[in-house]
């Protein structure tokens, strides 16, 4: 086991009292009472009970926020809200992250260690685990679904390749991890796409095949609308309880709550701050777990862009009122403010954020305006209600200090990412960093680092690129606060991003739902999962 440097009584709050989820009750919605979450930023919320021994059998359904259109981990699927529970169905963990104790915990992996500066990790294997064929769960195995993971440039890429100068196995059930510098959070890398470990055999026929180590295999996929896995009985920890795991496409955040609350699923993935509301009021049980920049407005400052002029970045920030976006978009429940780390973070510092000034946000305009900026910004945003009301409320309060906002709507997700990501054709947008407490470092590295793919804001700060590295090197807790403070002033300065709002998300499941295990970014494993009698009959 490898402890984190995590794992201490910080300022998140938990409500856990075990490892995996225990409750009892009839199927459908919550209790009636409302479930007082406001204490509580990661750990279970609701009434929980013991669920009784395991049964076997039954359909679990899970609405996840966005359904996955491939599976293979490496195609960006490997967050909690981009197909993270899927994929650790299908291909399991090598560790993951246990909220409660704030420890990185083994789970295909049997161990891993560091060595004294943390610069050295070493990985144990356990002994007999295979993949869905046959296949050894071994050291070279290991390796090549790393080395896939990095060939495809998948989420986590540039970090590792940033992070890890050699990796060598001494022996079959052995990988040594040697880093380019120390880094007490590198297991942080295997809860996520790197710790899923694809079977070599999955590309045997050049084309990819679904073959992992997981609890599970895949029954029937049909891209964005539904996915069914059927229980492994040769999984390393035993033949699961549940005969299936389904996760059907619901797009709609109060639908799946709906359906929630009326049988239809057992599960459902909410992060829209009303939705979030509404469960917590009906007594729905469940998992909570806060990010760090939830929404963040995107700005893109590459040459040719009006915000590379500082002075427009700047009055974007300064005419922006996160308190009235949180009334006009997220009802009022929101968690609004300008601090890259709010209050509620370990990671919150005596550095605040860049507030709302409107004066100041008309003065670098019109200082802009005056030598030929045409004062018009392009937002680019989803074509549905809910983030249509994001937009109009960017356009409103830009406009009111002077600026003159046109909304382009794109026609779908994968749209939208080409312009923004891709093209770069856009100047403003809405999103989320969505910056874990668990690492600060790996997602402010992938948005914030200069040469960055996933950097879409064009951002190149060479002060900023030495702060990363320094925040990833950071010895104590104490020595990365202060370096989040440092990364705050800089963001103050030079204003590279709009910070919004953090995340609160709600993962609720019925009460004849039980053994559901939290991991980090919101991925739930359901190995050990299993439904009541009745619900599994």
């Amino acid at each position: 086991m490898t402890r984190s440097s995590l794992a201490r009584a910080g300022t998140i709050l938990t409500a856990l009292t075990a490892a995996t989820v225990l409750l009892a009750g009839c199927a459908g919605g919550g209790s009636g009472s409302s479930t007082d979450a406001s204490s509580v930023t990661t750990g279970l919320v609701g009434d929980q009970a013991d669920g009784g021994d395991p049964v076997s059998g039954g359909t679990l359904s899970y609405a996840t926020y966005n359904g996955v259109s491939s599976l293979d981990p490496a195609d960006r699927q490997d967050g909690g809200a981009t197909g993270g529970s899927e994929m650790a169905a299908i291909y399991d963990l090598l560790m993951r992250y246990d909220p409660e104790s704030k420890e990185y915990q083994p789970q295909l992996a049997e161990s891993l260690e560091a060595n004294g500066d943390n610069t050295v990790w070493t990985l144990k294997l356990r002994s007999g685990a295979t993949f869905s064929d046959g296949t050894p769960v071994d050291a070279a195995a290991v390796q090549w679904s790393i080395n896939h993971y990095l060939e495809k440039k998948a989420t986590h890429s540039q970090v590792w390749k940033a992070t890890v100068a050699d990796i060598q196995s001494p022996d079959s059930s052995t990988v040594v991890f040697t880093l380019k510098q120390p880094w007490n959070e590198f297991p942080i890398m295997f809860t996520t796409g790197p710790g899923m470990i694809v079977a070599p055999s999955s590309m045997a026929s050049g084309t990819f095949a679904p073959i992992g180590a997981g609890p599970f295999t895949v029954e029937k996929f049909a891209s964005q609308d539904e996915l069914v896995l059927a229980a492994r009985p040769s999984y390393w920890d035993g033949q699961p309880h549940l005969a299936k795991l389904r996760f059907p496409a619901i797009v709609s955040e109060q639908g799946k709550l709906d359906a929630l609350h009326t049988g239809g699923i057992q599960a459902a993935y909410l992060r829209g701050a009303e939705v979030v509301h509404n469960a917590l009021e009906a007594g729905d049980v469940g998992y909570v777990y806060t990010v760090n920049m939830g929404g963040v407005g995107n700005i893109n400052q590459r040459e040719g862009r009006a915000a590379s002029d500082e002075r427009v970045r700047k009055a974007i920030v300064a005419g922006f009122n996160p308190e009235t976006f949180n009334q006009r978009v997220e009802g009022g429940y929101g968690m609004p403010g300008s601090d890259m780390f709010q209050s509620w973070s370990q990671w919150h510092g005596d550095v605040a954020g860049s507030g709302y000034d409107p004066e100041a946000a008309k003065k670098y305009l019109s200082e802009a305006k005056a030598d030929g900026y045409d004062g018009k910004l392009t937002y680019v945003g989803l074509n549905d209600p809910a983030t249509q009301s994001s937009a109009l409320a960017f356009q409103s309060m830009l406009q009111a200090v002077g600026f003159t906002v046109d909304i382009v709507y794109a026609t779908s997700i994968n749209d939208l990412v080409k312009r923004m990501y891709a093209q770069h054709d856009y100047d403003i947008g809405y999103a989320g960093f969505n910056i874990l407490d668990e690492s600060p470092f790996v997602r402010l590295y992938g948005n914030l680092f200069s040469e960055s793919s996933s950097n879409v804001l064009g951002y190149k700060n060479p002060q900023m690129d030495e702060l990363l590295g320094k925040l990833q090197t950071a010895p104590s807790d104490d020595d990365r606060r202060k370096v989040v403070e440092d990364i705050q002033t800089v963001v103050n300065e030079t204003n590279p991003m709009l910070v919004v709002n953090s995340g609160k998300y709600f993962l609720p499941w019925s009460t004849d739902a039980h053994g559901i295990t939290p991991s980090a970014d919101g991925i739930l494993l359901f190995g050990n999962a299993w439904l009541t009698s009745d619900s599994a009959s």
